[in-house]
């Protein structure tokens, strides 16, 4: 199965867009928490360390769609805590289809099953399953047995009832290589439209601070995992984001392309750091320093930080914004690979990448494969 060609085409033709307008700061994916609330307490966690108040409320529907509008991204992640515990979440992935919104809509499926009947299939909705590595190693991630066996119960059923389903997997210091190559295989085996793949982040709040990867770490273990091959895995993301963790291509963070919307407010400035919260989506846009943020700024909190969420914006603006970033693409999708000799120094860069300057403010049966890593 792959993504809608409507979803590829409508993310081009935003980006392009802004672009044209000379818009230097956009949003691409708005980080949407309708709750902190989980059944699960994960040891890499960072989200779900609230006071008790705090994790029995939610976002109304009505409060969801205003930051939505407000946003104006194209495409909407809904993590969390764990949406399917959110009592009204049906009714705010209808109000956000009905927004033509790309959903994804992230879960650790434990409730996904038994909560199949409460949505209806489309090309906007996918349910975005966690899945940390093969079974032993979800289920230490996860810190509760069986969990693996229960998300992959999960993904089969939600496929047979018409559903996009796709996976993203946090990666922490220890991992075997070549066990997660063969958890790919196993993602594909199982039918997943694609894969998203991201090292973990070290939140202050996270109960483990032993595993997270420092910046090099996370390099040396994407370039063993991601090695020329056979295998033809597809992943929801970017060939230049893929060639970033490698080491491949340079880029810079951009802060403000996945927004946090949550019980608190806008979150500045990004979904990774909590450093105040602003009363709308404006106000975070017009008064946050940015310049103070990403790797570049020399801020201590992002010097190791390769999440996708900071850098994942800046590969689509350099895909759609420059014609290296564009060729290389193409280049990559075709399986010609670079050497090792060829690879970006991370210290000093020499591949033009994004930065603030160039980063700027199931029923569709037409399909285009996602990027196949061979």
């Amino acid at each position: 199965m792959s993504v809608p060609i409507s979803q590829m085409w409508t993310v081009a033709a935003y980006v392009l867009g802004k672009k044209l307008r000379g818009v230097k700061r956009y949003p691409l994916v708005l980080m949407l928490e309708p709750l902190f609330r989980c059944n699960l307490a994960c040891a890499g966690c960072g989200k779900i360390q609230q006071p008790t108040n705090v994790l029995r409320d939610e976002l109304s529907p009505g409060a969801c769609f205003q930051a939505v509008d407000e946003c104006e991204a194209p495409i909407v992640s809904i993590p969390g805590g764990e949406p399917l515990m959110h009592s009204r979440i049906a009714e705010i992935v209808a109000g956000l289809v009905a927004r033509k919104k790309y959903i994804y809509l992230c879960t650790n499926a434990l409730k996904l099953e038994e909560s199949l009947d409460k949505f209806t299939p489309s090309k906007y909705l996918a349910f975005s399953v966690h899945m940390d590595g093969p079974r032993e190693e979800h289920d230490h991630a996860v810190c509760r047995d069986g969990v693996y066996d229960v998300a992959a119960r999960a993904i089969t059923a939600a496929k047979h009832h018409g559903f996009r389903v796709t996976t993203n997997t946090t990666l922490y210091a220890g991992v075997d290589p070549a066990r997660i190559r063969g958890f790919f295989d196993e993602m594909m085996a199982l039918g997943v439209e694609g894969m998203m793949v991201s090292p973990g982040y070290s939140y202050s709040k996270a109960p483990d601070q032993d595993h997270f990867l420092a910046r090099q770490q996370t390099i040396d273990l994407f370039r063993q995992i991601l090695l020329p091959g056979k295998r033809r895995w597809r992943f929801n993301q970017t060939p230049l984001f893929l060639k970033y963790l490698q080491g491949d291509f340079h880029l810079e963070c951009t802060p403000w392309g996945n927004p946090t919307y949550n019980l608190f407010g806008w979150q500045r400035p990004c979904y990774l750091i909590d450093e105040g919260y602003c009363k709308s989506f404006r106000e975070l846009m017009e008064t946050t320093a940015w310049q103070e943020y990403g790797r570049a700024s020399g801020n201590e909190k992002c010097q190791d930080c390769m999440v996708h969420c900071g850098y994942e914006p800046s590969a689509v603006a350099a895909t759609f914004g420059s014609w290296r970033g564009f060729l290389q693409t193409v280049q990559w999708q075709l399986g010609f690979q670079g050497t090792p000799s060829n690879r970006a120094n991370l210290t000093n860069p020499t591949c033009d990448g994004a930065s603030e300057n160039n980063t700027s403010n199931t029923s569709n049966k037409r399909r285009v494969r996602l990027p196949v890593l061979k």
